[in-house]
């Protein structure tokens, strides 16, 4: 088993979501989050001052799948996610030693 976390466009969420539900992955979770790479920020104004926003707002995406999903999952998500701008985001893949379901005890794929 895998665990894909992308780090992605808040704009971009919903079509993201869309897509990996019609290829049949049934939970994900989603958390809001601030940061950096290439981008370094940006610079607003606010009240006639320039202020630098160094981390910008995110939204990270974390979908566990079977190894046999892998591709299928980081192809959705790249082409559901890509603006081709800079900042558009990452895709990190970890294996999973072990998935547990906490209401049933159940273990390995059958936990998703």
């Amino acid at each position: 088993m895998k665990k894909v976390e992308a780090v992605i466009r808040h704009f971009k969420l919903e079509d993201v979501k869309n897509a990996l539900s019609e290829q049949g992955i049934s939970g994900m979770t989603i958390t809001e989050v601030r940061g950096f790479g290439r981008q370094k920020g940006h610079t607003e104004m606010y009240r006639g001052t320039e202020y630098a926003v160094d981390f910008v707002p995110k939204v990270k995406l974390e979908v566990v799948v079977s190894d046999d999903n892998i591709k299928s999952v980081i192809d959705t998500v790249m082409r559901s996610a890509q603006t081709g701008q800079i900042g558009d985001g990452k895709i990190f893949v970890t294996d999973l030693a072990e998935t547990i379901r906490i209401r049933t005890g159940e273990t390995g794929e059958e936990a998703l």
